[in-house]
């Protein structure tokens, strides 16, 4: 019989440095995580825009008969006219804003208006901002005075989410940056990543999963953010046209909402109440307008089941509620891979599913 103590001796020299490798290649996950962390969010982004952008990018590169990378550094500086100059536009007329208000204030020219008695009509806030408006009209040191408090928190609260915009703002525009570059080696990058998922998942499934997760983000791209964005755009003309105030903040009002599943109805209901209770185009305007209105505020419930999921072999119940489910958990980079992974988690369960049954049902020959 073979001895206990050699027996034991040879399995410690052979999982001894299984174990010490296993703890190795562990530790260098961990350190890799640890560096890769804080370029993870502008790289998950240029990861996402890569994946929307290439077939523009392909089509650009075939009607000019140009390089990759060309197409794709046109692309990128289209981007970022499109969304770089309307920001620093934007920021500049804001802080331009600012430094006048302070001017006159220190100077003592600031007046504010005395509000309209139409304001004591508005729901819920409109006796009490009404009180306010009247006294700071009146009154206006006094009034700041009294009320410092309240407004050193809503200028902190102010600051606070100026800067989180102006961050996401240049982290979206260094994720475009990003991108470019990752559309310029779309070909090598692909190859790479077909390879990764068929080392995951075989060779016989990674590249459909890899298919799938494309397909998927594309169709989150289209039916969830390309609605906000017409949908925000055609409301945001009406809003023009009925004279609200802030008719763009408003505009983008509706476009992150939608983006993150709510009903646009929750601005344009109040948008009609204004117009019906402050407007002064007509009962036949006014009828237009509510119509349009309501028919843009339903209108991401209308076309999105038919856009959301398109050209994705996942039904388009499994994208929507991986893509609200992402939003919630990771915020709004998960709006992309939450449908991916749900959609990803579906398939795999599918095919498992589909595998038992085949495994389980006798074929005819037997």
């Amino acid at each position: 019989m073979p001895d206990n103590s050699d027996t034991q001796k040879e399995l410690a020299h052979m999982l001894l440095p299984a174990l010490m490798r296993f703890t190795l290649v562990i530790l260098g996950l961990l350190l890799c995580v640890r560096v890769f962390a804080p370029f993870a969010p502008i790289m998950l982004w240029a990861l996402v825009l890569a994946v929307v952008l290439q077939p523009a990018t392909d089509w650009l590169r075939r009607k000019m008969g140009c390089s990759a990378g060309r197409a794709a550094t046109l692309i990128v500086v289209l981007a970022l006219m499109l969304i770089g100059v309307p920001v620093v536009t934007l920021a500049m007329s804001f802080a331009e804003r600012v430094t006048d208000f302070v001017e006159a204030y220190r100077s003592g020219s600031w007046t504010i208006p005395i509000p309209a008695d139409s304001v004591k009509d508005w729901p819920v806030v409109g006796e009490r901002l009404f009180a306010l408006w009247s006294e700071a009209a009146t009154n206006l040191p006094e009034t700041l005075q009294t009320h410092q408090e309240g407004l050193r928190t809503v200028m902190r609260t102010l600051l606070s989410t100026a800067g989180g915009a102006a961050g996401t703002v240049a982290l979206f525009l260094g994720a475009i940056i990003v991108a470019g570059i990752m559309m310029a080696y779309a070909e090598s990058a692909a190859q790479a990543m077909t390879r990764i998922a068929c080392a995951l998942a075989g060779n016989a499934r990674g590249a459909s999963l890899l298919n799938l997760s494309v397909a998927t983000t594309r169709s989150v791209a289209t039916g969830v953010v390309g609605i906000a964005f017409l949908q925000a755009i055609l409301l945001g003309i009406g809003f023009m046209i009925v004279g609200i105030p802030l008719a763009g903040v408003l505009a983008i009002l509706i476009m992150i909402i939608s983006i993150v599943q709510l009903p646009a109805l929750l601005v344009t209901v109040p948008v009609i109440a204004w117009l019906w209770m402050t407007g002064d185009g007509g009962a036949l305007f006014n009828t237009v307008m509510t119509l349009f209105f309501v028919v843009g505020g339903l209108a991401d419930g209308l076309m999105k089941p038919v856009l959301l999921g398109r050209g994705v072999d996942v039904p388009m119940p499994v994208v929507l509620i991986g893509a609200i489910g992402g939003v919630v958990a990771l915020g709004l980079i998960g709006l992309f891979l939450g449908a991916v992974l749900l959609s990803l988690g579906y398939s795999l369960f599918m095919a498992w599913v589909d595998q038992e049954t085949a495994i389980a049902t006798p074929s005819s020959a037997d």
